[in-house]
């Protein structure tokens, strides 16, 4: 059974403490100077070693990330879904073998035994998703548009991660405990754990701590809160297993809460961290809501993550040292995403010296870009090719073009990039597309039309509308 000790923060500077500390705080502080926007926190035998935040939350405002900072935590959402269906089942509502059937009508005869552990577990055979994350589409549609999907194997058989899987269970506490999914989570798990900032749509929000999501570390994504409001829901291909927003010293109180029983029983947060199923093709194992992996070195480690491409979250634990890691960031990028695994070897060997934090490719070139004319392209390919071999590739190209589209600056740039794209990948008609788009932002609609043409006689529909309004 995985315990919980106590979260007390000490002013007295024991040696590890102020060594880790200094560790932790030189190296993301180093980051930030390159890029890096977040805020870590690392607990161990419960005293806080550092609680802190870099870079901007805010980059108008000019607001910095801090412990009350809130950002998605996009798939750690999931152990707020697997610890409300546990409540459920001490309330007496439910059961790990009750079946789909239980709760909805008119199923396909091979998703009607499927059950609540399945669902649980990622084994229930379901696909990952099947739309985006704001996708509008009311819940009966949703739900009859997944039950009429084809299963990816016989339920039990094997693990694949699901996010309509866990958007299952949040239907099921709806009709359990009729109340709304945030409704129930707000009452039996925040509220005794005194999360106040924790949520979807419920929350009084401190507007001023709410993070902008910042795409690339270039794009400002603004804030998913704000998407929620504007909406007035949430989607159903987000509800349930990502998307709820918190903050570090929240996500500390919940795990606090868990230690101290305040949530669930401590059998059924031995449930929820024990691993149930394993994945062959995976390096961890996985309970309800969280992920389970054991080395020779570290032990066991408890751990879950969740990132929509522009936040990231990270929850790391390991039960034999007392350690853990709550870790976010408002800017996520290949460079930043993973890094709470890097802070959580930091406090777990003295002598682990982690690669300094780089700034992106996409920061990096945007930068270059607004410094110098297109006549120095030949110049930025050899620096990427020299200091980002490894990440350079046409989808950067692609991206990078149409972030300067959404800006509405250095439109000469992006065509050029677009060009150098449809030159090296010919037959991409997505590429060509991209290109279209370049030359309309620069009013060249003859070029924009060739373009468009190309994209669609090589297959890609999306262009053909776009070519159909120009004529």
């Amino acid at each position: 059974m995985f315990i919980f000790s106590n979260y007390t923060d000490t002013s007295r500077c024991i040696q590890f403490k102020c060594s880790t500390e200094n560790s932790v705080n030189s190296y993301l502080t180093a980051g930030a100077k390159n890029g890096f926007s977040g805020a870590i926190a690392v607990v161990k035998n419960g005293k806080t070693i550092i609680n802190k935040g870099y870079g901007m939350a805010n980059k108008d405002t000019q607001t910095l990330n801090n412990p009350n900072t809130i950002f998605d935590i996009g798939s750690n959402t999931k152990q707020f879904t697997s610890t409300a269906i546990l409540k459920l089942i001490e309330l007496g509502k439910l059961k790990l073998t009750s079946p789909l059937s239980t709760f909805f009508k008119n199923l396909p005869l091979e998703k009607q035994s499927i059950t609540i552990h399945q669902l649980l577990t990622h084994s229930a055979g379901f696909n990952r998703a099947f739309g985006g994350d704001f996708t509008k589409i009311s819940r009966t549609d949703f739900f009859n548009r997944l039950f009429a999907s084809e299963l990816r194997f016989k339920p039990g058989t094997s693990h694949a991660y699901s996010n309509v899987g866990y958007s299952i269970l949040a239907r099921i506490i709806e009709l359990t405990s009729n109340k709304s999914y945030e409704a129930f989570l707000n009452e039996y798990l925040f509220t005794p754990a005194g999360m106040q900032q924790t949520g979807y749509l419920l929350p009084k929000w401190n507007t001023l701590q709410i993070s902008n999501g910042y795409y690339n570390s270039v794009l400002d994504k603004g804030t998913m809160i704000s998407r929620y409001q504007e909406a007035g829901n949430v989607s159903w291909h987000l509800k349930g297993n990502g998307g709820i927003n918190s903050t570090q010293n929240d996500i500390l109180l919940w795990l606090k809460a868990l230690k101290e029983n305040k949530i669930v029983t401590k059998e059924s947060f031995g449930k929820l961290t024990t691993a149930h199923v394993s994945n062959p093709k995976e390096a961890s194992d996985y309970g309800y809501g969280w992920a389970v992996s054991e080395s020779k070195k570290y032990s066991v480690r408890v751990y879950h993550n969740g990132s929509n491409g522009t936040f990231a979250h990270s929850i790391i634990w390991y039960p034999k040292d007392d350690i853990y890691v709550v870790y976010a960031t408002n800017a996520a990028s290949s460079k930043v995403e993973w890094l709470a695994y890097r802070v959580a070897n930091i406090v777990l060997n003295e002598s682990y010296s982690p690669k300094p934090i780089e700034v992106n490719i996409y920061s990096y070139m945007m930068s270059y870009i607004d410094q110098h004319s297109t006549n120095k392209l030949n110049t930025l390919l050899t620096l990427l090719q020299e200091n980002y071999a490894n990440d350079f590739s046409s989808r950067v190209l692609n991206t990078t073009g149409n972030t300067l589209l959404k800006l509405n600056k250095n439109l000469d740039w992006a065509v050029e990039l677009f060009k150098l794209n449809v030159q090296k990948k010919p037959k991409d008609g997505n590429l060509w597309d991209s290109l279209g788009d370049g030359y309309m932002a620069k009013n060249q609609k003859e070029d924009a039309i060739k373009s468009y043409q190309k994209a669609v006689a090589l297959g890609y529909k999306d262009a053909q509308q776009k070519l159909t309004k120009l004529k």
